[in-house]
Parts: structure tokens; C-alpha cells; sequence
């Protein structure tokens, strides 16, 4: 699959693009457990998301394209992990990749150029929380190096059922 890979570019994440992303994390707020929330939004109520995530400093949002097609295949985020000032050298990280385009390699590709984007930032930790199961996203985050720190049980009900987030740290 290393043909694949070549076949994507990561890049960070801009205006043109507020409907695809829209249009991705719809798929996870209406088809799975992975996000909490519960009802689909229009690229308008996601506006403030995407602008809350400049070119620059601790909050980025990387996006993943076909190389020709410029279509959306995924996106990775730091965004605040909590609103008090202390938390400020801190993280939350996540990663959505298009449904049709999962097994090849594009998560590790957009993890790894966030990470790389952060290196300059004055960060100490990334977080992130996993809505159990979800072996994949398990799998990609303990490649980078985060631990499991704690799960918290039956924390969120969607789909008419109660759902565990495992959450993991990593050192930035």
C-alpha cells in the first residue's frame, strides 16, 4: 500500500474546506458512537470550529486530501483540553478519517504532521478521549506513543445505550 500513501497530502485545514469537514463528522455524529454528539450540523453551526483552528499556534486543524482529487479523506485537530489558564500547555487531539477511506495509512499521516506542527508550540501534554470500542483508534494513538491513563465508564448515551471513553495522554 505504499503507493497508496503517496497519493495523499496533508495540509492545514481551511475555509474551502468547511463543508467536506462537515460533511465527514456528520457521518461519525450520525452513524457511530465516536463523537458524542447526537445531531448532525450545517457547515454554518461548524464555522466557529474551523475558525477556532488558525494556521499557526497551539489549536491546528490538519486536513488530508487525494493528491488529485483534493477530496477530503480525513483531519486531525489540537484543540483546548479545558478553559482554565492552567490547562493551557495542554491538548485534546483527535482524528476522523472518511469512512471509505480507512486501512491506508492516513491517520498516522495526519497525527504525524500535527505532532510535527506542534513541536515548535509551548505544549507539555496531548490527550485524547476513545468512546470504547474502537480498536483502530486505539491502536493509532499507542503507535504514538500515548498511554492509557483511565476510562470513564458509561460516561455518554447515544443510540439508546451507554458508552465507556478510555482516555490517553502523551508528553509533547
Amino acid at each position: 500500500m505504499p503507493s497508496e500513501r503517496t497519493e495523499v497530502q496533508v495540509r492545514p485545514g481551511v475555509e474551502a474546506d468547511l463543508k467536506a469537514l462537515t460533511d465527514l463528522y456528520n457521518h461519525y455524529v450520525r452513524e457511530t458512537p465516536i463523537t458524542f454528539d447526537t445531531a448532525a450540523f450545517t457547515p454554518e453551526e461548524r464555522r466557529p470550529w474551523l475558525l477556532s483552528h488558525p494556521e499557526d499556534g497551539p489549536h491546528r486543524l490538519m486536513v488530508a486530501t487525494g493528491a488529485d482529487s483534493q477530496e477530503i479523506l480525513g483531519y486531525a485537530t489540537s484543540s483546548p483540553f479545558r478553559a482554565r489558564p492552567a490547562y493551557t500547555t495542554s491538548v485534546e487531539v483527535t482524528v476522523y478519517v472518511a469512512p471509505d477511506a480507512g486501512g491506508r495509512g492516513i491517520g498516522t499521516l495526519l497525527y504525524g504532521a500535527l505532532f510535527e506542527a506542534l513541536a515548535g508550540e509551548d505544549l507539555h501534554r496531548a490527550y485524547a478521549g476513545i468512546a470504547q470500542p474502537n480498536e483502530a483508534s486505539t491502536r493509532l494513538h499507542e503507535r504514538f506513543g500515548f498511554r492509557h491513563v483511565g476510562t470513564y465508564r458509561e460516561v455518554g448515551r447515544k443510540f439508546g445505550r451507554y458508552w465507556d471513553v478510555a482516555w490517553y495522554e502523551r508528553e509533547l
